[in-house]
């Protein structure tokens, strides 16, 4: 069991969720204010995605990040700032000609993935650790061995911090590859992501496997989408790390009763402290993950 836990809120993610709940936030603002909400809840670590503003989709505009980061770092609240690099993957194939993309593609060099995180220097930024059938039809989100080492070199010359997100046991694989190639600089951080259509289940023996390959020394934490969002920061806790909520993963508290952030990392604190370990505060997160202060 892990008696010092870190609490990370997942703001608003890419997904089509805009539409299934009023609390997702949209605009710079709205995401800005809503990581105070979770800072102040409990969460010591604030992950961050931007969505257009016309559309509610995804973006990778700098500027968006930009206002973000400047409302978050002058609110006055600390809070661990981690900012997603997983934009860019995405490929969507025509059915009948798989060699030519269709809308909804956004695929770039890795390292035109990174230019909001070379610009901001946040304390963590994520790297998906691999290639997924990413949910039903002709989605794959494209991350190649080749690019993620191009990525994680310039992430570590940065100084910033990655985020190993592993959707499978393949992908466990080659970030602890990257580690013993010395493109993670230690303590290497891993978030074990659960029940992603098609990455691995949503499974304890799963969980419980991947933690069982990670390399020795490593930091970690594991979060489950949807219903299993909050039985899943009691299965990370016990198993020794730490854990993710928020609205990018699920939009409910409980049956029929839409959420918040805020109200999301709540339910996770009263978890956590109710297992008998204590929620880190950010001070601590920074410590425990060996992150650079004052950026």
């Amino acid at each position: 069991m892990n008696d010092e836990v870190i609490i990370t809120c997942a703001l608003t993610g890419a997904g089509d969720t805009v539409g299934k709940s009023e609390h997702v936030p949209v605009t710079p603002e709205q995401i800005a204010a809503s990581a105070v909400e979770a800072a102040n809840a409990g969460a010591a670590v604030v992950h961050v995605h931007v969505r257009d503003v016309e559309t509610g989709q995804g973006s990778r505009d700098v500027a968006l990040y930009r206002e973000v980061v400047r409302r978050v770092r002058e609110s006055g609240v600390d809070v661990v700032l981690n900012l997603t690099a997983g934009m860019g993957g995405d490929l969507v194939l025509d059915a009948e000609d798989p060699l030519k993309p269709v809308d909804g593609t956004d695929l770039v060099s890795a390292l035109d993935r990174l230019p909001h995180v070379e610009e901001l220097l946040p304390d963590i930024c994520t790297l998906d650790c691999g290639s997924l059938n990413f949910g039903e039809g002709h989605q794959l989100y494209v991350s190649t061995p080749d690019m993620l080492r191009v990525g994680a070199r310039r992430v570590q010359e940065l100084g910033v911090k990655p985020e190993l997100e592993i959707f499978d046991t393949g992908n466990l694989w080659f970030a602890s590859t990257l580690v013993a190639e010395g493109l993670i600089d230690a303590p290497p951080l891993f978030q074990l992501c659960m029940g992603i259509p098609y990455g691995a289940p949503a499974d304890p023996r799963v969980l419980q496997a991947m933690v069982d390959m990670l390399p020795e020394g490593a930091q970690w934490a594991s979060f489950a989408i949807g219903r299993n969002q909050l039985p899943w920061v009691a299965e990370s806790v016990l198993r020794g790390g730490h854990v993710r909520v928020g609205l990018e993963d699920n939009l409910y508290l409980s049956k029929g009763v839409k959420a918040t952030n805020g109200q999301l990392v709540e339910r996770a604190v009263d978890i956590v402290e109710g297992l008998g370990a204590r929620v880190a505060g950010p001070g601590a997160a920074r410590r425990i993950l060996g992150l650079e202060r004052g950026r």
